[in-house]
């Protein structure tokens, strides 16, 4: 039988839940959504975050295999039929109702899987293909949630997210090489002569403020590569929250450069009056570009 939305309410309000409290840019971008489409989006979020969670807190590599596990049976409960758990009931009706392909959601474990064996890159080729996994098809789901006019815009969805866990990687480093894992290509490291252990000392110098500058350029240009897919999604309030996230997570880059590259003194992050302000500049900025589609019609 085909899950209703009452059937669904209470799973929405548990992936709501999760969104608000782990993922504050995307919850703040998406209150330009509609409901219907806000509640898709915290579906597939809310999933995605329970595979996470459940990986990043196992005792040990054994456990996290098994949770692993776990996340794949409850992709063959939600694409399949029969009782489910209330949560997994909201995340049925949004991969049924928006066409995500299961294969996305195996690729997202697989580059969870990465983190368990995985805590060094040697080239960016390799850093790329877990940025895909973990970050880029997301940005392929979400695409289906909110709608697009032409699969143009997919090879940008993954730029977007791509651009994301690069911005993510290189605002994380501190913490990262704390949890034993740095994810900067050695390749890149070893050109700009970067150490793993300036980066445990946390020691900046020129050669870090010009690696640095390196990274935030190539998420910058993923980022730009990302906006020419923005005008291929379904409605205005779409192209609004992928705006908004974008522009949102760019501004951490800028806050990077601010301090000249060094993330190592404390978290780069936009306080909300730069939020606000970006959230105006994409409301504009959205609203000519639905105004001159207006006028070329």
């Amino acid at each position: 039988m085909t899950s209703t939305y009452d059937e669904t309410a209470g799973g929405v309000r548990i992936c709501r839940r999760i969104t608000r409290h782990h993922a504050k840019t995307f919850y703040f971008a998406s209150q330009c959504l509609p409901h219907q489409v806000r509640a898709h989006a915290y579906a597939v979020y809310g999933f995605c975050r329970w595979a996470d969670d459940g990986v990043d807190c196992a005792s040990d590599a054994a456990e996290a295999e098994r949770r692993l596990q776990f996340a794949r049976e409850a992709l063959d409960t939600a694409y399949g039929h029969g009782a489910a758990a209330p949560g997994l009931l909201a995340f049925r009706k949004t991969v049924r109702e928006r066409g995500i392909p299961r294969n996305l959601f195996d690729a997202l474990l697989d580059g969870m899987k990465m983190d368990l064996s995985v805590t060094r890159y040697e080239d960016f080729a390799a850093l790329d293909l877990y940025c895909y996994r973990v970050a880029g098809v997301v940005g392929l789901m979400m695409t289906h949630v909110f709608g697009f006019r032409h699969d143009r815009c997919l090879p940008r969805a993954v730029a977007l997210g791509t651009a994301m866990q690069l911005t993510n990687i290189l605002r994380d480093v501190r913490e990262d090489f704390e949890r034993g894992r740095i994810y900067l290509p050695r390749d890149e490291m070893a050109r700009f002569g970067v150490t793993e252990r300036q980066i445990a000392e946390g020691r900046m110098d020129d050669r870090f403020r010009d690696f640095a500058r390196f990274q935030v350029d190539r998420a910058r240009r993923l980022y730009d590569e990302a906006e020419d897919g923005v005008r291929d999604l379904i409605g205005d309030a779409s192209r609004l929250t992928v705006r908004v996230m974008g522009r949102m997570y760019g501004g951490i880059l800028q806050e990077i450069e601010r301090r000249d590259g060094d993330v190592f003194r404390s978290r780069a992050f936009v306080p909300m009056r730069r939020k606000m302000a970006t959230l105006g500049a994409c409301q504009l900025a959205t609203w000519r570009e639905s105004l001159g589609r207006v006028w070329s019609e």
